[in-house]
């Protein structure tokens, strides 16, 4: 493997389909598409400054570097990636890829990121400005997760989270395949028109959430009082500890909590409207 240390580079394509790269110490200046169409490439310690750095990489780590907001775009249409111990500030990161293992990354600008990714995993991941993050991706295996933003994981199947803290008003929309474990939701419209979405051990914020929801399953789940409006249109088995403030409308299976603060059935209820709800005794 070629070693290239201590540099750098700046222009259009000053390493265009490099192979067996490994770059120490390296800073890539503005410019476009440095490491384009590239395979086995290994960056450590190395600053990127120019758009589009990253684009038809097959196999390559990244660890202990800094993607500055000019290198926008930097990784897409790429596969294997493996990122460590690294920080990008650069938006819109992760387009179309495929195997991405990323592990104690920081992400402070992650507005529309991830989209169109599969095989998917991330421990110890921080993401702010995470605006539309994860659309249409797939097969995401996620632990130890912050996450500050907006629309998340919308149109995603396949994903499994646990420990996480998530701020985000219409999380998980129209998703399917989706469990959330030990984690804190926080954000309104929470989980509409998802299909198969189980939400185990988790603590729910956050006005009407869990509305118009396919085979739902809530398992030992709190809600704080701001979670009203619950089940609207949803079939659902939920199994809720503590008090939810109001549950309106749920059309079909199965609510057990231990206090109900509000139960509002009327005549927009959906059929076959016979869910059935208690409190526990």
């Amino acid at each position: 493997m070629e070693i290239i240390s201590n540099s750098e580079f700046g222009g259009e394509r000053p390493l265009f389909a490099s192979r067996h790269l490994h770059l120490i110490n390296v800073t890539i200046h503005p410019g476009e598409s440095a490491l384009k169409e590239c395979s086995d490439i290994i960056a450590e310690e190395c600053r990127f400054e120019g758009k589009y750095p990253f684009w038809h990489v097959d196999g390559f780590i990244i660890r202990k570097c800094l993607f500055t907001p000019g290198a926008r775009a930097a990784l897409w249409y790429s596969s294997g990636l493996e990122m460590t111990d690294t920080r990008v500030e650069a938006p819109k990161m992760f387009r179309e890829m495929h195997r991405l293992n990323l592990t104690r990354v920081v992400i402070p600008d992650a507005q529309e990121t991830l989209w169109h990714c599969s095989d998917v995993r991330m421990r110890e991941v921080e993401v702010h400005g995470a605006d539309y993050l994860f659309m249409h991706s797939s097969d995401i295996d996620i632990e130890s997760y912050r996450h500050q933003g907006n629309y998340s994981f919308q149109y995603c199947r396949n994903v499994e989270i646990r420990n996480a803290a998530i701020d985000s008003k219409d999380a998980f929309w129209n998703t399917e395949d989706v469990t959330v474990r030990d984690s804190t939701l926080r954000g309104e419209y929470l989980g509409w028109h998802s299909r198969r979405l189980r939400l185990v051990n988790c603590h729910i914020s956050g006005t009407q959430p869990l509305c118009y929801a396919h085979d739902l399953v809530l398992e030992n789940c709190t809600f704080d009082t701001d979670a009203d409006l619950a089940f609207e249109g949803s079939t659902l088995k939920a199994d809720i500890r503590g008090c939810v403030t109001s549950i309106k409308n749920p059309t079909f299976g199965h609510i057990i909590a231990d206090n109900i603060g509000e139960l509002i059935i009327d005549e927009n209820i959906h059929s076959p409207a016979d869910c059935k709800i208690e409190i526990r005794k």
